[in-house]
């Protein structure tokens, strides 16, 4: 087809992603599904097919896939995994490994050669970035201990696309294990000469470009990002590996230089183009009658899906010590197939490996999927708590670092930089004192300045009442999450309505729900504006402003006709 059928499709099918994007936003849910829908309705089999050329359209989205990871390896840091914590990555490796193994397991016996069947535990094995962690966003949940849990496993899971992907590529080799080891030592090979490639190629355009490129001329790294993404990309595919990996792996070593963030704003509108085409191409490739035919098999599968992903999951994080509440919240966020099933499953298709009825099974489900978590992550808060009632877990000997004296003075429940700066003038007094943290490094800090620690969740009662919360005289909530200290206050003063009670509020939006409680209220802004004014006045008392006198002509009296006269 010439180039203007191509532009004319790719508008068309533009337009129906914008339509119904903005239809689902509106519906409360993600875009993503919108774009999906308009690719099913418009092309593909089973579709009205106002678009005519779907191959030519699902090459030019590819390359959004591309730029999708060279922009994860531009956010890949070691100092940002250090931050989430070694136990929520662990268990975002773990989820993978058991979540692939499962699938495998499940697929082989039901009639899936063992290929096959491995193709199918990696394509379900990842959750979906952009679902989970734009709801999460949009709902101020991140900072709260499943949202953490959740960032963690979804940032595990996008560096587990490149090796699945190399995964799904091997599998599609042929010839025995001898066949299979050798083509795994071609493609690690190949991809070791292109990280040294790539390595040398992005530092010398580091030092042609110069740190003062972003002030006299920006336009230069917008095509530094493109050629270094896309070029990367095709790199990897010209020495036989996964065009993924090679943009991964231009990310990751651009992440690392001065141009990293102007980097990773320049190429984010064009990102966006592309991953919207790469969505609706996806959902060209599902057939909407074939959906309808089989509804019974995509039901069963999205079912089995969702509960075996939630138990991986929750029973993963219980394993690493976390309750049951926040366990089981991570695990409802999480249950569903993730975006990159669309990437694996094209290129297990296209090796062979993945057959177009279970690619189509796969691609159904995960479409399925995607409407059924645009409900559940918004109540993983819900199910958690439902959970924590049911099962009514006391906090363990991990979560447990010392027995809290049995009538303490004054609780703090959350051990941060407000919390030590709270209870730093009573150090020296003879007061019985408790800290309770999710945060292992806030019960040590705790534990050095001479304070009981306690590791737990304060959105459960039993962890309270462990810490005889219900004896204290004070309590002081600093937790910053405006509804997990909402929920926390509640259940003080259920167990302890006669206590004194302070509550730090991170926005001033929020001070009157937490003062109708009865409780007095410390706002951030409040003390933060309260600084900056005291920071102010100090400087003028320092450096007093000289007004001009009346003699004195001032810059509004000065006018273009006095000047010229």
């Amino acid at each position: 087809m010439e180039i203007w059928g191509i532009l004319r499709d790719i508008v068309v099918l533009l337009s129906a992603a914008l339509l119904a994007g903005g239809l689902v936003s509106r519906l409360g849910h993600s875009p993503l599904i919108g774009y999906l829908i308009a690719g099913m309705l418009l092309g593909g089999p089973g579709s009205l097919g106002l678009v005519e050329s779907p191959h030519e359209i699902e090459a030019i989205a590819e390359l959004g896939v591309a730029l999708l990871l060279f922009s994860l390896g531009l956010e890949f840091s070691v100092e940002r995994l250090k931050k989430l914590g070694l136990r929520p990555l662990l268990g975002g490796v773990w989820q993978v490994v058991l979540t692939l193994a499962v699938g495998c397991l499940v697929a082989w016996p039901l009639g899936l050669d063992f290929k096959s069947a491995l193709a199918f535990g990696a394509m379900i094995s990842l959750s979906s970035t952009a679902v989970v962690l734009r709801m999460l966003m949009e709902r101020s949940e991140l900072e709260m201990p499943h949202g953490r849990n959740c960032l963690a496993v979804l940032l595990t899971q996008d560096m587990a696309v490149v090796p699945l992907a190399l995964l799904v590529s091997v599998l599609g080799g042929k010839g025995g294990v001898g066949e299979i080891a050798k083509q795994t030592s071609i493609l690690l090979a190949a991809s070791l000469g292109l990280i040294v490639g790539l390595m040398l190629l992005n530092r010398l355009a580091v030092m042609a470009l110069g740190t003062l490129t972003l002030q006299r001329n920006r336009e230069l790294t917008v095509v530094f990002a493109v050629v270094s993404g896309l070029g990367a990309a095709w790199s990897a595919q010209a020495v036989g590996v996964s065009p993924a990996l090679g943009a991964f792996i231009a990310g990751m070593l651009l992440g690392s230089s001065p141009f990293a963030t102007q980097v990773r704003a320049d190429i984010s509108s064009l990102r966006v183009l592309l991953l919207t085409l790469f969505f609706s191409a996806a959902g060209m490739v599902a057939d909407p009658l074939w959906t309808l035919q089989n509804w019974y098999l995509v039901a069963a599968t999205t079912l089995a899906l969702t509960l075996g992903k939630l138990i991986i999951v929750w029973v993963v994080f219980l394993w690493l010590g976390q309750s049951h509440r926040v366990a089981a919240a991570t695990g409802f966020c999480l249950a569903q197939i993730g975006e990159f099933a669309f990437v694996l499953g094209a290129i297990g298709k296209a090796n062979g490996v993945v057959t177009e009825s279970l690619y189509s099974l796969v691609i159904s489900t995960a479409i399925t999927s995607f409407l059924v978590s645009a409900l559940m992550v918004p109540a993983a808060v819900r199910f958690g708590n439902w959970v924590a009632r049911w099962f009514c877990r006391t906090p363990g000997p991990e979560e447990t670092v010392a027995e809290p004296h049995k009538n303490p003075d004054i609780v703090i429940i959350g051990y941060g930089p407000a919390g030590q700066a709270a209870l730093e003038p009573l150090l020296d007094q003879s007061l019985q004192l408790l800290a309770i943290d999710l945060n292992h490094e806030g019960v040590r800090k705790a534990q050095e300045h001479g304070i009981v620690g306690q590791i737990g969740d304060a959105m459960q009662l039993d962890v309270l009442e462990h810490a005889h919360v219900p004896n204290a005289k004070a309590i002081v909530i600093t937790v910053p999450h405006f509804r997990s200290a909402l929920t926390i206050l509640d259940n003080v003063r259920q167990l302890a309505p006669h206590a004194f009670v302070l509550v730090r509020s991170r926005y001033k939006l929020h001070t009157d729900d937490f003062a109708a409680k009865g409780v007095i209220v410390v706002g951030d802004e409040e003390q933060v504006g309260q600084e900056l004014a005291g920071q102010l006045v100090h400087w003028i008392e320092k450096n007093p402003i000289r007004k001009p006198s009346e003699s004195e002509p001032s810059i509004e009296t000065t006018t273009p006709s006095t000047q010229l006269s």
